[in-house]
């Protein structure tokens, strides 16, 4: 459906029952208090960083991306057509005779307290200088965990412009037995930002420079209290191990459910069989 509204006018929601009112989405109204969005969170034109803002009792830290139109609790941006699962883990996606602008994107995960997720999965995929998706092997994709500080590095390189979009990275995010958050980050200055439908800018990465290579950074606030009082979560049980390989036809336990193997993999943390719909049907 196109847009009633033209690029960068915010919805301004009408008062309930009022003549002409409609639902207004929360990511229409988080976008348009962006255009009255104090110094304090904005750096530059990007959203300051994770690691520079402070929570506080009564405030946690926002969790980062931000929802859809609040029907759905897990992806913050749309995956795409083209992620493929079982990625290979490594922290490079520049391969011999790769041919673009190299780029290095780095930051934190943390959960809303602002304390750091250690062992985090990051499952990043994009598009190659020509703007295409390699959906045959696994060129520019690959996955990742935080360190014991929950840090992150992804070498690859400056992806092209896919027809009808902004220029942008795909990840997956999770924390250790949390659900999967899905969504896109962005650069800065970008002459389609204006004009792409599902671009938000706080998602925007802290770009810079280094010996040649441009810079990213960007700071994912999981929506994981990190309260210590609290009782750590039951493990949800089950055969399903990390580390197996499953063949088509296979079945397993998870959470109390079962589940059967629909393409052939090497289980990792990160696709659970309840967060794994194209690796696993529930029966």
């Amino acid at each position: 459906m196109a847009d009633e509204h033209p690029p960068g006018s915010p919805d301004i929601p009408e008062a309930e029952g009022s003549p002409g009112s409609r639902h207004i989405s929360r990511k229409r109204l988080i976008q348009a208090a962006l255009v009255a969005a104090p110094a304090t969170m904005l750096i530059g034109g990007a959203p300051a960083l994770a690691r520079n803002l402070t929570p506080t009792e009564d405030r946690p830290l926002t969790p980062t991306p931000y929802c859809d139109d609040g029907d759905d609790p897990t992806p913050a941006q749309m995956e795409g057509p083209y992620f493929k699962p079982n990625s290979p883990r490594r922290t490079s996606l520049v391969e011999a005779g790769t041919v673009g602008t190299r780029l290095t994107v780095s930051g934190y995960v943390f959960g809303l307290a602002c304390k750091p997720i250690a062992g985090a999965l990051l499952d990043f995929w994009q598009a190659d200088n020509r703007g295409n998706y390699d959906n045959v092997g696994f060129r520019f994709r690959g996955h990742q965990f935080t360190d014991s500080t929950g840090a992150f590095r992804l070498e690859t390189i400056v992806p092209g412009l896919y027809p009808g979009r902004t220029r942008h990275i795909h990840v997956k995010v999770q924390a250790p037995n949390r659900p999967i958050l899905t969504t896109q980050l962005y650069f800065p200055g970008e002459p389609g930002n204006s004009s792409d439908t599902i671009y938000d800018p706080r998602l925007l990465m802290t770009m810079g420079n280094s010996g040649g290579t441009r810079t990213g950074a960007y700071d994912f606030v999981l929506n994981v209290q990190q309260d210590p009082t609290d009782p750590p979560d039951p493990e949800p049980g089950g055969t399903w191990k990390a580390g197996t390989v499953y063949r088509p036809g296979d079945r397993v336990t998870y959470g109390g459910a079962t589940y059967e193997c629909l393409q052939g993999h090497t289980a990792v943390a990160g696709w659970e069989p309840p967060s794994a719909p194209a690796l696993w049907r529930r029966v």
